[in-house]
C-alpha cells in the first residue's frame, strides 16, 4: 500500500466513531496551526531581522511564556465558570489582535510588552480546547481523540514552518498578519460550528448528571493532588527541553551559518514525522506499560536534543537530532494526555487542564531565557548537554512515579435501586477504568 493510502487508512481507523462536534473543533485547530508562524520564527526575527542579541530574544520568548503561565490558570478557571466556548472565542479574537500588533511593534520595550500579551491570549485557548475534547468524547476514546488533535496541531505546524521560512525571506510582517488572519478564521469556525460543552450546561447529558454529584473543586484542590502534581512537575522538566526547539535551536543554527529557509525545513521535519508516525505509533503503544513508554519518551527527547551539539554547520545532522527527539515527543504526548484526562473530574476539567498547561507555560518562560543565556555565555555544548541531562533525570523520575501504588479514584455513591453502577459513574466522570 502506498504511504499516502496507508496514512489515510490509519486516519479513518483512528477517527471512526468520534462525534461531529469534535471534528469541527479539530478543524479549527488545524486552521489555527496552519497559520502559526510567529512563535516558531520569533527568535530568528529578533536576532537576524531586528539585530537583537540571543539573550534579548530569550527574554522576549520568556515574557511570551510568562503571559502563557498567567493564562493557563486564569483561563482554566474561566473555562469551568463561564464556559468552554466563550473562553475559547475570547482567546482567539485577542490572539489575532495582539499577533498583528506584534508585527508593527518597534523598540525593545514595545516588542517585549506585546509578546507578553500574545502569550497571554494564545494560551488561554488551551484549557478550553482540552476540556471540550473531554466533554465531547467518551472516556474510552479520549486517548485517540487527543492523539488526533495533536496530529492536527502538527499537520499545521509542519506545513506552516516549511512555508514560513520561504515567506520570511521577503519580509516578516506578512508572517504576523497571516498568523492573525488564520486565528480569526479559527474563531469563526468555533462560533458557527462548535457548541458549548460544559457538562452542567447540558442537563440531559450523562456527564452532567455525574457532574451534579461531584463536590466543588477549586484550584487549591488541584495543587494538593500529589500524584497529578508529580506528573506536572516532570512534564515541566521535559517541556524546558522541548522549548529549545523554537528558541535556541534557530539561534544556534543561525550562528553556524544556516539560513531561515534551512531552519524552516529542518524544524518542519518535526511536524512531518508526527503527521506520519503519530497514529500508527499510538496504536502500537496501546496496552503497553505506561512507565516504560514515559521513560523511553524522556530519554529520546533529552538525548535527541543532546545530539544537536554534534551538528555544527550540517543541516542534515540538525535534522537527525530533530528526528530523534520527535520520536520521543510522539511516545510521550498521548501518554501524558491520558494521565491528565484520568485525573480530571468533569466539573474541574478546565482547572486541571489549566494547571497541566501551566507546566508548558512556565517552560515557555524559563526555557528560552535560561537557554538563551546558557547558549550565549556557556556555548552550545553546555546547552545541549544540559538537555540530555534533563531528559535522563525525567526518565528516572518516571521510574519512581511508576513504582508508587496507583491512587484509588473516588467514586460517588449510587442510590440503591438506581439503574446506574459504579462503572457507569466512573465512565461519566471521565475516569479511565
Amino acid at each position: 500500500m502506498p504511504p499516502l493510502a496507508r496514512l489515510t487508512a490509519e486516519a479513518r481507523r483512528a477517527g471512526g466513531g468520534l462525534p461531529r462536534q469534535f471534528w469541527w473543533l479539530w478543524t479549527s485547530t488545524l486552521v489555527n496551526r496552519l497559520g502559526g508562524f510567529v512563535v516558531t520564527f520569533l527568535a530568528m526575527y529578533l536576532t537576524q531581522q531586528r539585530g537583537y542579541s540571543a539573550a534579548y530574544a530569550g527574554l522576549v520568548a520568556s515574557l511570551f511564556g510568562l503571559g502563557s503561565a498567567v493564562a493557563a490558570v486564569g483561563a482554566g478557571v474561566l473555562t469551568d465558570r463561564l464556559g468552554r466556548r466563550p473562553t475559547l472565542l475570547a482567546a482567539q479574537l485577542s490572539t489575532a489582535l495582539f499577533t498583528a500588533l506584534l508585527g508593527f511593534a518597534d523598540g525593545p520595550a514595545a516588542i517585549a510588552a506585546v509578546a507578553f500579551l500574545v502569550g497571554l491570549a494564545s494560551n488561554a485557548s488551551r484549557p478550553a480546547v482540552s476540556a471540550m475534547i473531554a466533554d465531547l468524547v467518551p472516556a474510552a476514546d479520549r486517548v485517540r481523540a487527543y492523539a488526533l488533535n495533536y496530529w492536527a496541531i502538527n499537520i499545521g505546524f509542519g506545513a506552516s514552518a516549511a512555508v514560513a521560512g520561504l515567506i520570511a525571506v521577503h519580509g516578516y510582517l506578512t508572517l504576523f498578519l497571516l498568523d492573525a488572519a488564520t486565528t480569526l478564521l479559527c474563531a469563526v469556525v468555533v462560533f458557527v460550528k462548535v457548541p458549548e460543552t460544559r457538562p452542567d450546561a447540558a442537563p440531559d447529558a450523562a456527564p452532567a448528571a455525574a457532574a451534579g454529584r461531584e463536590p466543588r473543586v477549586g484550584l487549591g484542590t488541584v495543587f494538593r493532588d500529589g500524584p497529578f502534581m508529580a506528573v506536572v512537575a516532570v512534564n515541566l522538566l521535559l517541556a524546558l527541553v522541548v522549548q529549545q526547539g523554537s528558541t535556541t535551536l534557530p539561534v544556534d543554527m543561525g550562528a553556524h551559518g544556516l539560513s531561515t529557509t534551512e531552519f524552516g525545513l529542518v524544524i518542519s521535519l518535526n511536524g512531518a514525522l508526527i503527521v506520519l508516525l503519530q497514529l500508527p505509533l499510538t496504536r502500537l503503544m496501546e496496552n503497553r506499560d505506561r512507565t516504560a513508554l514515559l521513560v523511553a519518551g524522556a530519554l529520546l527527547t533529552g538525548w535527541g536534543f543532546g545530539l544537536t551539539a554534534l551538528a555544527g554547520s550540517s543541516a542534515a545532522l540538525y535534522a537527525l537530532a530533530v528526528a530523534v527527539w520527535t520520536v520521543g515527543e510522539i511516545v510521550t504526548a498521548p501518554t501524558m494526555m491520558a494521565l491528565v484526562a484520568e485525573h480530571s473530574p468533569a466539573r474541574a476539567r478546565g482547572r486541571y487542564q489549566g494547571v497541566y498547561s501551566l507546566s508548558w507555560s512556565l517552560a515557555s518562560f524559563a526555557g528560552p531565557l535560561g537557554g538563551g543565556l546558557l547558549l550565549q555565555y556557556a556555548g552550545s555544548w553546555a546547552l545541549w548537554g544540559g538537555c540530555a541531562a534533563a531528559g535522563t533525570l525525567a526518565a528516572a523520575a518516571f521510574v519512581r512515579i511508576g513504582r508508587r501504588p496507583a491512587r484509588p479514584e473516588p467514586v460517588p455513591a449510587v442510590p440503591a435501586g438506581s439503574a446506574g453502577s459504579a462503572a457507569a459513574v466512573r465512565a461519566a466522570e471521565g475516569i479511565a477504568g
